[in-house]
Formats: structure tokens, C-alpha cells, sequence
């Protein structure tokens, strides 16, 4: 039976436990914008259903469904969400391309981060090697944005953008994966800046195990 919400109402489908779950999810809590959650069960495969795969083609998540369109990727979702709406967006068409061109480094390297979480926290049965692997790219990626954040507060413009979600989205699991920014001042500093903001939560008092609705 089709899900009873009205088509303007945003409704994300994700997982607790993915990065790229919370990215959206942390856009839509710090504008206070109301939305539902649905719930995708990685663990028992849900993502590979043909129900889950018939508005997600890749098999993963998230999925925002809003006013007859669906989008997959988190960051194609980040974009939407930001020119729908008006929040977390850069000020100017350059910063608003600076802004994309750090979703897509994210994309890249700090994907790197979420590889070492993965391996390390869900695949303990693989060799260490896979791990050490994607573990340099990891490290590489935190320093630049330590680099990157030197001198200022945010990584375009003056205030928080979706730059900064989704990039602070991906990297948020970097402990279970052994990983820091505590030594990384500049880093550690805009984490401080962003989880000081209202209706900032971490994932796991975030994001919810079940369907739900944020009114």
C-alpha cells in the first residue's frame, strides 16, 4: 500500500548507521523543516528489495521523495534541498559553485573516511591490508580540510553551507574507524562551530531505527 504523505512533504529513506543518511538528515534538522523518515534495514538487505530498488536504482541510500520527484545521493540531495529551500546555501554564484565543488571532493576523498569506518567496523573478517589501504587517502583528506579551515569559520563563505554538511556528514563515524580531528585544530574547531548550531544531534540520536515523523 502506497505510503499515505501528502507530495509536498519531504520524506527520507535511510539507514542509522549511513553517513550518507545523515548528511541530508542533519540539513533538514538544523533548518527545522519537517519531514518523514522512513526506515532501510541494511543489515537484512532492504536496499536490494525490489520495493527499495524501485525508487533507488543503486541498491543504496538515502532517498528523498518530494513533489513527485525522488533523488538518490546524498549530495545531489544536499544541492536540492538547498536550492528548494534556501537554507545552508553560499551567498553569490561563485560560492555556490565552491560550494558543489566541495560535494564532489567529499564524493572523492573523504569517502576515504567512511571506507576505513566501513572495513574496520562491519568487515572485521577482511584482511587489515584493506583497511591500511584507504587509510593514507583518509588521513590526507582530514588534513586538507584542516588546511582548508585555517582562518576561517567555514569552507565557503560566511556561514555554514552544505560544503560544510556534507562534508562534516561523511567524516562524523571517523572514530569507529580510528580516526580524529582532535589534532587538527582548525578542523576540530568548525566540528565545535557545527555541532553548536540548533537542532545539531550525532547520528545515533539523530537518525531513528524506525519510521517516523519530525514536526
Amino acid at each position: 500500500m502506497p505510503d499515505p504523505i501528502p507530495s509536498d512533504r519531504l520524506v527520507l529513506h535511510g539507514s542509522f548507521t549511513s553517513s550518507s543518511t545523515y548528511k541530508p538528515m542533519l540539513f533538514l534538522a538544523l533548518a527545522g523543516l519537517p519531514f518523514s523518515f522512513r526506515t532501510v534495514n541494511l543489515k537484512n538487505g532492504v536496499q536490494k528489495q525490489p520495493a527499495h530498488l524501485a525508487i533507488n536504482r543503486y541498491g543504496q541510500v538515502p532517498v528523498l521523495r518530494h513533489r513527485g520527484l525522488t533523488l538518490v545521493m546524498s549530495n545531489v540531495i544536499l544541492d536540492y534541498l538547498a536550492r528548494t529551500t534556501g537554507k545552508f546555501e553560499a551567498d553569490g554564484e561563485q560560492d555556490r559553485i565552491h560550494a558543489r565543488e566541495w560535494l564532489a571532493w567529499e564524493n572523492d576523498a573523504i569517502t576515504n573516511v567512511a571506507r576505513v569506518r566501513h572495513f574496520a567496523r562491519f568487515r572485521p573478517d577482511v584482511s587489515q591490508e584493506i583497511v591500511n589501504y584507504f587509510r593514507p587517502g583518509a588521513e590526507a583528506a582530514l588534513d586538507f580540510i584542516d588546511k582548508s579551515l585555517a582562518g576561517r569559520q567555514w569552507l565557503v563563505g560566511e556561514h555554514c553551507t552544505i560544503a560544510d554538511l556534507g562534508c562534516f556528514g561523511r567524516l562524523v563515524f571517523m572514530a569507529e574507524g580510528g580516526m580524529s580531528l582532535d589534532n587538527r585544530p582548525h578542523a576540530a574547531a568548525w566540528r565545535e562551530r557545527i555541532m553548536a548550531m540548533p537542532g545539531f544531534a550525532l547520528p545515533y540520536d539523530l537518525i531513528p531505527k524506525k519510521d517516523a515523523e519530525f514536526d
